[in-house]
């Protein structure tokens, strides 16, 4: 009964959590970026979001991804997770306040319905506000069962439970290490209070040691964002361990003054009118109180201490997380690797990003390609030839993967807007892979000519190499393009300047050397080559222009 009653908990939670994000995805970005300015933007942008989607998993996941995303440096990271741990609490208080006082499962069935109804009307607002209510809920029927799935304690009960708790300081700090293990287990500090609180209100655990507890669950609820970060870049790392050190370093103070801090607490709840939870027998909403009290302040003065050391907390989880070293210096997926965010709006955001770092590979290609032509060294021809066949499979590879990432978008969460410029992604890598092989295609015209045993002549590296500086140009303009929002492309009038000046360069270019083949004056092979790798380049033109059109459409 109380694992079931725990999953229905939770499950209302991940319901509520899950349609409160997709009714305000759209607009998390734009608050994120407004609201973590400085450390106090910072907190109070984690504290709103949490109370906002009511769990600080959640916040901390996507804060992650953020920083995954670079959309967030390390440094705000720190603060917006300082305020998640605040806004957390909100959860223990809305149970304390209702949870207890009157039996909510009377009310729960009847907004079950009314969340149903909504949930299958037509637009998708009111569906979402349909499972929000749902979800609401089911978190408090579970909460209802939870309570009275737990039995009244028998007298071996008691002593069983003594035998732990009255071990003085051990006591303590064997539910904190409890609380913590108990809250990686379920991956949320909200139902691991809730069933905390549940078992000091029902007798099983003195205030003290389930105060204990509650600091545990503080640090077992980074287990979250470190899962999240496993498969995520450097940075966001290093997020997640400063969700740790943050935790550790609060719990740790505290501990050191536990007994001074409990009796602070419990003065504060006897001062308002709560009763004294550190007394057997009181109120159910006496021990509710006292453990949301103990969550909430150790949040706050932790956060208000440790807010002006952010920049020290940094160095430590720098010192903690070394730079990743790149092998063989060949570039790999950096964004959407971390993978799906909760919400579909900013599941975009990261592709965007690892759009752009698709962009940036592409042109590291061409600039391989611009140094093959002009070597007159074969090994290091050789060696960049080898280095643009890797480069076209890892294009290759990051289309699909992107593409792939994509499709696991949810399309129906997405507004018109999203709809169209997901449509546009696919369009995007798909030009952004085809400059790749334009890119290799040079390393192929550059093989042959090789092996054929003919060679460029300086005149001919030096009109390539002013084709090759036009195209960087225009990656340029293309990766300005696809680096800001969507919004911002008005006009593409430099890339189409740039497109227009690589044409008319490669047409000059293609008429000369033909001249100079008549005339005799270079061998034909060459001239092929000359003419290959021109038309080649003037591909990659091509395609890059699509892109920045493909943007301003959208």
């Amino acid at each position: 009964m109380i694992i079931g009653s725990l999953g229905l908990f939770l499950y209302g939670m991940m319901r509520m959590s899950d349609s409160l994000q997709k009714v305000t995805g759209s607009s998390l970005r734009k608050f994120f970026s407004k609201m973590t300015s400085n450390p106090l933007k910072q907190v109070l942008c984690g504290l709103v979001i949490t109370v906002a989607i009511q769990s600080s998993s959640a916040t901390t996941v996507m804060v992650v991804s953020f920083v995954n995303a670079s959309l967030l440096s390390l440094s705000q990271s720190i603060g917006v997770i300082m305020g998640a741990n605040i806004g957390t609490t909100i959860t223990a208080w809305i149970i304390s306040f209702f949870g207890f006082k009157f039996d909510i499962s009377t009310i729960s069935i009847p907004l079950i319905g009314i969340g149903f109804f909504l949930s299958v009307m037509k637009g998708e607002k009111k569906r979402l506000v349909g499972d929000m209510i749902c979800g609401f809920a089911l978190l408090f029927l579970g909460l209802s069962f939870l309570k009275a799935s737990i039995p009244e304690l028998t007298s071996g009960a008691v002593e069983f439970f003594n035998s732990y708790t009255d071990m003085g300081n051990w006591s303590v700090l064997l539910f904190v290490v409890i609380g913590a293990i108990l809250t990686m287990i379920l991956q949320s500090s909200s139902a691991t209070i809730a069933l905390t609180m549940t078992m000091c209100a029902l007798g099983w655990l003195p205030f003290n040691i389930a105060a204990a507890m509650v600091l545990g669950e503080n640090i077992g609820t980074t287990i979250t964002a470190i899962i999240a970060s496993s498969v995520a870049n450097t940075s966001a790392k290093r997020a997640a361990m400063a969700h740790i050190v943050f935790n550790l370093i609060g719990v740790t103070w505290v501990l050191l003054i536990f007994n001074p801090y409990i009796n602070f607490v419990s003065s504060i709840i006897s001062f308002v009118g709560g009763g004294d939870p550190m007394l057997p027998g009181e109120s159910d909403t006496t021990y509710l109180y006292g453990l949301s009290a103990v969550h909430s302040i150790f949040n706050i003065s932790n956060t208000l201490i440790l807010v002006w050391f952010i920049p020290q907390i940094e160095k430590i989880v720098r010192f903690l997380i070394k730079d990743a070293h790149t092998v063989d210096d060949i570039p790999r997926l950096q964004y959407i690797n971390a993978g799906l965010m909760e919400v579909s709006e900013l599941s975009l955001v990261q592709a965007r990003k690892e759009i752009v770092h698709m962009a940036k590979i592409v042109k590291q290609e061409f600039i391989y390609a611009r140094q093959a032509v002009s070597t007159d060294d074969d090994n290091e021809r050789k060696r960049l030839i080898e280095k643009l066949s890797k480069y076209e499979q890892i294009t290759d590879s990051i289309e699909f993967e992107i593409a792939a990432y994509l499709n696991q978008i949810e399309h129906a969460s997405l507004g018109k807007t999203g709809a169209i410029r997901m449509r546009a992604k696919y369009r995007i890598i798909d030009e952004l892979e085809s400059i790749g092989d334009s890119g290799y295609g040079v390393g192929r015209v550059l093989k042959r000519m090789e092996d054929r045993g003919f060679s460029l002549s300086a005149q001919m590296k030096e009109d390539l190499d002013a084709l090759f500086v036009l195209l960087d140009k225009a990656m340029d303009e293309m990766i300005k393009n696809l680096s800001g929002n969507y919004s911002d492309v008005t006009n593409i009038d430099a890339s189409k300047q740039v497109e227009s000046e690589i044409n008319s360069l490669r047409g000059k270019l293609i008429i000369d050397i033909k001249a100079k083949m008549q005339a005799g004056e270079c061998e034909y092979p060459s001239c092929t080559t000359f003419t290959d790798i021109a038309n080649e380049c003037e591909r990659a033109g091509d395609y890059i222009i699509n892109v920045s059109e493909t943007m301003l459409r959208t």
